[in-house]
């Protein structure tokens, strides 16, 4: 069964790292499956809790998964595969439209709200014990949530999106556990949820957000939690409309026991409406990151969802890193109040670029997706020949392997500081690289 590699040990811990050891090394395959407990446990002289017990600890650290009477086997993508590594090296002379990063022309100048944050600091030290949240910071995001019709709960704030959606899957969660994501969604996100020993379940993703028949039937398997990007998806651009939103909560309104995670990804640079899930389950959290707006390096998120979910995720904050910066919370507020962000003008500005690409490419016969945001999705036959090609014609992709599980392959262009007099050049490469091979389909 395990061809030529023996599992080695005498201890459950000894045991579960020859087997993860294995597959980093790859003498363990993807999909390959171990013996069944007992056996191993008789060919090993131990007892099978020993053996149980390893399995557990394989199984919580995302590298094997174990599926009834069919056995614990090699998860096809082990956690161990980061997606960031399936990144495009951008060599000098080639345009880089793989980052997903915001035009910097867009984002705000940090100095003096920071140098205003700071001399308050100064005259009002934040020290242990001292209240973790800004009370204006946290008067003026729920206002803000109240506004959208998210509906009512406290207010925290995190280090970034990702941070906060890992506490909230972490409050309620154990290993083992499967959650729906979205196909293709966010590459860091596709990542994340493996290595908190969470088993991902792929729903996929069309324009108007996820599609409510495979969230069905994701969570009548036995899925526990959805995470949902209510705008601006990362790499589709998709954003939940009015429609998909009422069966999308229909769908939960039959498994209140779901933790829903909503990520609107977009806030602050589209101009679509939000239509929030929130409310149908009994635990739920919703996030907005600054990141797009104001800067990826503030690494800060505002979330709010039931008492329980915040009681438990601002607890365990509190016996990690303590508090989000003070400082930093000030500093989001100065440029809150002070209007430093023109959304609209930035959801104009990546809109008008996102439009002239999905525009262009639709008159060359290549289907593209866009619908807010700052990226555009583009189904290819062939993913990797198509960012080799387009990399040979001096633009850089992201290959859509960082942001799939099952859905077909694609590739993503980043917009956001696409000039006008490149549109048609790249439009032209990627024509050029989609047609190779015969995809009549693009053509």
């Amino acid at each position: 069964m395990l061809g030529e590699y023996p599992i080695k040990g005498r201890r459950a811990a000894d045991i579960s790292a020859s087997v993860e050891a294995a597959v980093a090394a790859g003498e363990l395959a993807p999909g390959q499956l171990l013996p069944p407990m007992r056996e191993l446990a008789t060919a090993l002289g131990v007892n099978p809790n020993t053996v149980a017990a390893a399995y557990r600890t394989l199984r919580e650290r995302g590298v094997i998964e174990t599926d009834g009477r069919r056995g614990s086997r090699v998860r096809s993508k082990p956690a161990t595969t980061g997606r960031e590594f399936l990144r495009v090296e951008v060599p000098e002379g080639v345009r880089d439209a793989a980052a997903g990063n915001p035009d910097t022309a867009l984002l705000p100048p940090l100095a003096s709200a920071f140098a205003w944050a700071a001399a308050q600091g100064d005259r009002e030290p934040v020290l242990y014990g001292h209240a973790p949240l800004e009370p204006e910071l946290a008067r003026l995001a729920r206002a803000e949530l109240d506004a959208d019709g998210v509906p009512a709960g406290p207010v925290a704030v995190a280090s970034g999106s990702l941070d906060a959606i890992e506490r909230v899957l972490a409050a309620h969660l154990r290993p083992g556990d499967t959650v729906a994501v979205e196909d293709p969604g966010w590459g860091s996100l596709l990542d994340l949820v493996p290595a908190l020993g969470l088993r991902p379940v792929p729903v996929g993703v069309d324009d108007d957000g996820p599609l409510p028949e495979q969230v069905r039937r994701a969570l009548e398997a036995g899925a526990r939690a959805l995470i949902v990007t209510d705008r601006a998806q990362n790499p589709t651009g998709a954003a939940v409309s009015a429609a998909r939103a009422r069966a999308l909560r229909a769908v939960l309104r039959a498994h209140p026991g779901t933790v829903l995670v909503e990520d609107d990804h977009g806030h602050g640079i589209v101009d679509l409406p939000l239509h929030p899930l929130a409310g149908v389950t009994r635990h739920w959290a919703f996030v907005r990151s600054v990141a797009k707006a104001y800067g990826p390096d503030l690494r800060f998120a505002v979330l709010t969802g039931d008492e329980v979910t915040l009681d438990r995720v601002r607890g365990r904050q509190r016996l990690g890193p303590g508090w989000v910066s003070r400082i930093t919370q000030r500093a989001v507020l100065r440029l809150w109040a002070d209007g430093a962000v023109d959304a609209r003008a930035v959801a104009e500005a990546y809109g008008s670029r996102r439009d002239a690409l999905i525009t262009a490419l639709a008159a060359r016969g290549v289907e593209a997706r866009g619908r807010s945001g700052m990226n555009v999705w583009i189904p290819v036959p062939d993913e990797t020949g198509a960012v080799a090609r387009l990399l040979q014609a001096g633009w850089a992709v992201a290959p859509g392997a960082r942001f799939r599980i099952e859905a077909p392959p694609g590739i993503r262009i980043t917009v956001s500081t696409l000039g006008s007099e490149e549109v048609a050049p790249l439009a032209d490469a990627v024509a050029s690289a989609v047609r190779v091979g015969g995809a009549r389909g693009y053509v």
